[in-house]
């Protein structure tokens, strides 16, 4: 009989976009509970041990976050298994860098290079939009029951962001900024604007929202268009809008979320001399 949450991961286990190696070990690094779900995240040390080599051993990578070297979404963090997730904005003041979390059209995280000024701010999804109660949230002492209550909404990565814009709507994507938690520009989940896929089979790739499929009490479906014209669709979960119209608010890694054919990548690689036929 199983007591108390679980604490540790077998490697076989472990998310496939962490692309740790098989025979590398019986274990891996269990994120810790926070604003990403276990499987939709990526733990620190593999940030810093795996992907940016910045320590060859887990004991190395402890002393970089003990010495409070890494910040995420602009705080500090000493925990080596803290769960980045999707837009996270990780900042090494030491080396001057700055990355966002995003991903590639093969569904794995990519630290994507940015400048300063984009690392003041993230994206994020609102996922729940209500009033909270007067007795729990505080009221205005000049209205009374529902009329005092606080309206606020839920973000992807956690955040509760009191008196929002009305016009703000589950589904909408918001620009947070990081300094201040205040929201300084949100857009609509509406046909036209660009989105990036952030689960299911189509996982990293970026189009244009082009039609909704409504299917009540079931799951709505979104057509999606990319810049070569391919056509996929998916979940409405799975789908974030990352700018209005057909710019990003947010740059994108290499291929642009353009994802090739089997055909088109074994051509790629002969023309760049990776292969021969």
């Amino acid at each position: 009989m199983a007591r108390g949450p679980k604490k540790h991961l077998k490697r076989l286990n472990a998310p496939r976009h962490w692309m740790l190696s098989k025979l590398g070990g019986t274990w891996a690094p269990r994120p810790s509970t926070g604003p990403h779900k276990l499987r939709e995240c990526i733990p620190l040390i593999i940030l810093l041990r795996n992907r940016l080599k910045y320590g060859l051993t887990r004991r190395e990578c402890m002393k970089i976050v003990k010495e409070r070297k890494i910040q995420i979404d602009g705080k500090v963090r000493t925990d080596l298994n803290f769960p980045a997730g999707f837009m996270d904005v990780v900042t090494i003041e030491q080396t001057d860098e700055f990355f966002r979390l995003l991903y590639d059209v093969k569904g794995r995280f990519v630290l994507h290079r940015i400048t300063e000024e984009n690392a003041k701010f993230k994206l994020c999804r609102v996922k729940r939009a209500s009033k909270g109660k007067p007795s729990a949230m505080g009221r205005n002492p000049l209205l009374h029951k529902q009329a005092g209550a606080v309206p606020y909404l839920v973000t992807h990565d956690g955040r509760t962001i009191r008196y929002p814009d009305p016009n703000i709507k589950v589904n909408d994507t918001i620009k947070v900024n990081l300094e201040t938690g205040k929201i300084e520009a949100y857009t609509k989940f509406a046909i036209g604007n660009v989105a990036m896929v952030t689960a299911g089979h189509n996982l990293g790739r970026v189009g244009v929202i082009v039609h909704r499929d409504r299917h009540p009490g079931s799951f709505d479906i979104i057509h999606l268009q990319d810049r070569r014209g391919n056509n996929f669709a998916t979940r409405i979960a799975n789908v974030f809008v990352i700018g209005e119209g057909q710019t990003e608010w947010v740059s994108l890694p290499k291929g642009k979320g353009v994802r090739l054919t089997i055909a088109e990548e074994k051509q790629r690689r002969v023309e760049k001399g990776q292969m021969i036929l």
